[in-house]
């Protein structure tokens, strides 16, 4: 791309994330910035010295353990967590199971209990035990017990749709208390609730719940990573503080968040595979600087495959990841990545 086109798809990016997202535009100068940070001739771009900030885990020891999809090193998931501790150098790493959900960790949280406590012995940096809420597993069409409220809405029965959600809800916050209560005794520093709200209004309020109870049972710090930019009205009835939470876009999310008394925020931009680095990177810019200045818990905000101008691929290409990171430090505010 030309200098100009890269403007230009900035420009449209910052525009968008404004229009659809109710926040404010990025300015001309924040947008020269962040045109003269992809203009930068070095394949890897970094921040200045004494601007670097945290870096957090989701997914844990899952990058480099037997799981096929990443590394798939033959290493022990202690191993795992001293890798991405001494090796790789972050700031936060998270024990989590192949099977990253708190309904299936359930029946093992005695053995991922032991997991924690031994590397709790042998680490530095805090650890977090990371799974997902994943709603759609209550539901009889993924072998849960609900009847699938999508199966439902085909035969007009809204009414049973949202009950069947909200019971499942009920079940999602007794199951992420399970977890935390077992992870507290065991040592653990806090709880990562990843990829939260990926079924729907029904699925993010069942971890405000369960976010209210851990504040109250454990000594965890809970840490919220979101599944999108805006939350799917799969109830549309439900609220939480007085606000409807069908529709709510990230700053509205976090703040909710806060309310529940979460300790950090993951907030999300989904990138769009048919528009451009530069057109993603402006609109999550645009609205992920409306978080940074709306909560006041800290923004560790997701930047991995397919989120926040990160293209859509399975290797991401380090000079794009590099740029938006930066970006996304000098122009949002960002706490973490």
């Amino acid at each position: 791309m030309t200098k100009e086109q890269i403007k230009t798809e900035l420009e449209a990016g910052n525009t968008e994330a404004a229009e659809k997202g109710h926040v404010a535009e990025l300015s001309s100068g924040e947008l020269e910035t962040v045109l003269d940070i992809m203009l930068e001739p070095s394949k890897i771009v970094a921040v200045e010295r004494g601007k670097e900030i945290v870096m957090s885990r989701d997914g844990g020891v899952l990058k480099y353990t037997g799981c096929a999809r990443y590394a798939g090193v033959p290493i022990s998931k202690e191993q795992g967590i001293i890798i991405g501790e001494r090796i790789i150098g972050l700031d936060t790493m998270e024990l989590g199971h192949a099977d990253y959900s708190f309904k299936p960790c359930k029946p093992i949280a005695f053995d991922e209990a032991h997991h924690m406590e031994n590397a709790q012995m042998l680490t530095i940096v805090p650890l977090f035990y990371g799974a997902m809420p994943n709603l759609g597993v209550y539901y009889q069409s993924l072998g849960g017990k609900w009847p699938t409220p999508t199966e439902l809405l085909k035969e007009g029965k809204i009414k049973e749709s949202g009950e069947t959600q909200e019971r499942a809800a009920e079940d999602l916050t007794k199951d992420i208390m399970y977890l935390a209560r077992i992870m507290d005794q065991s040592g653990a520093d806090g709880l990562n609730i990843d990829t939260t709200a990926a079924a729907g209004d029904a699925e993010f309020y069942g971890t405000l719940k369960a976010i209210e109870q851990i504040k109250k049972e454990t000594s965890l710090a809970v840490e919220v990573g979101m599944a999108s930019e805006t939350i799917i009205g799969m109830h549309i009835g439900l609220e939480y503080d007085g606000k409807r939470l069908a529709g709510l876009w990230p700053h509205e999310q976090g703040k909710l968040i806060e309310k529940a008394g979460a300790s950090i925020f993951g907030p999300v931009v989904n990138t769009r595979p048919t528009k451009s680095f530069p057109w993603n990177l402006a609109r999550s810019l645009a609205l992920v600087k409306a978080v940074s200045q709306s909560v006041r818990i800290p923004i560790h905000v997701n930047m991995g495959m397919g989120v926040c101008g990160v293209p859509m691929t399975d290797i991401t290409p380090v000079d794009a990841v590099t740029r938006a990171a930066k970006s996304m430090i000098i122009i949002a505010d960002v706490d973490g990545i």
